[in-house]
């Protein structure tokens, strides 16, 4: 199957559900209304923020993705066999897909792919490729933000059993009580005889945990200053981009990274009829990038009726892949 034909077969697939900008600006309004302000982490993924982030992965000190991806390929033949055969494979924030080549490449005759991504650009980029590479594989992609309750397309085959694959760590993005909901969103796609397969960053050394959104060619700066210069664009927003800078500390005590743009002057900063004054140096909060132990891994997992059945750790138990199923 050629390239072009595996395009138009996956645009004709494609189920749109992607935020519009009235939503994106209810969303920074409600934000930047709260003390202190917040910006949603889900809108860093526009075009842009998708190749920034690829870049982010390519990063010498950024080892999240070097390790998991390593990681899928020493362990695939165990992941496999306690997933099992004939699986439809649904992904929450797809991105480049890279790790889902791994996952479809190493399962036993998967039957349908539905990857639900927010970038429009990144998904349907990632689902070309894919559909070249797996012709035998249905290819359903959703643009939508999957943090809100999704309808998945059927698949032409019926499955065994439904796998929810959400590598990267991704679930550290949320605070417990988000992932909590998270979780239990993912409990209700994959029902009472699915899984789910889930990428958690380990509670580590400091040190390395900062370095990782800290790159020294600052990659990470440029991502989440591009945050601004989407909403500029999508909602007319007037963010001073040069006006706030990147700002990444691991807090020991939460065990988790919390990113913030740090306002570098007084400064106010408009959307529509709403103004929000900014101090010098006032932090506003956008992502926070959680670690996990076993322990505390499992009682999140419990909260949404979910238990540990399988665990594969890398080499330094650096990071860890858990299969999740119905408790």
């Amino acid at each position: 199957m050629n390239a072009a034909i595996a395009r138009a077969r996956a645009q004709a697939a494609l189920t749109d559900l992607r935020p519009q900008p009235d939503d994106i600006a209810a969303d920074a309004i409600a934000g930047l209304s709260r003390a202190p302000k917040t910006l949603p982490s889900k809108y860093f993924y526009d075009a842009e923020g998708s190749r920034l982030f690829e870049a982010i992965t390519r990063q010498p000190e950024y080892y999240l993705t070097r390790v998991e991806l390593a990681l899928m390929e020493a362990q695939m033949p165990s992941i496999a066999q306690a997933i099992g055969d004939g699986v439809h494979v649904v992904e929450f924030g797809s991105g480049s897909g890279r790790k889902t080549e791994l996952l479809l490449e190493g399962l036993a005759a998967p039957v349908a792919y539905t990857p639900i991504e927010i970038s429009r650009t990144a998904l349907m980029d990632s689902v070309t490729r894919l559909g070249q590479n797996f012709p035998d594989v249905q290819m359903l992609p959703v643009c939508a933000d999957f943090t809100r309750p999704v309808p998945l397309p059927r698949a032409e085959r019926r499955a065994h059993r439904t796998l929810v694959f959400f590598p990267g760590s991704t679930l550290g993005n949320f605070s417990d009580d988000e992932a909590v909901r998270l979780l239990r969103s993912m409990r209700g796609t994959m029902g009472d005889a699915g899984c789910a397969l889930i990428g958690i960053d380990l509670d580590k050394d400091p040190a390395i945990i900062e370095a990782a959104y800290n790159d020294a060619a600052g990659v990470t700066a440029a991502f989440t200053v591009n945050l601004l210069t989407r909403l500029n664009r999508e909602i007319d927003s007037d963010f001073d981009t040069d006006g706030f800078r990147h700002r990444a500390l691991y807090a020991r005590d939460r065990m988790r990274i919390e990113t913030s743009l740090v306002s570098e002057r007084a400064q106010s900063v408009r959307i529509g009829d709403h103004a929000f004054d900014f101090a010098a140096g006032e932090a506003m909060h956008v992502e926070i990038s959680q670690k996990y132990t076993d322990a505390s891994f499992s009682a999140l997992a419990a909260q949404a009726g979910l238990r540990v059945t399988h665990g594969w750790n890398d080499d330094g138990d650096s990071f860890g892949l858990r299969l999740l199923q119905p408790a």
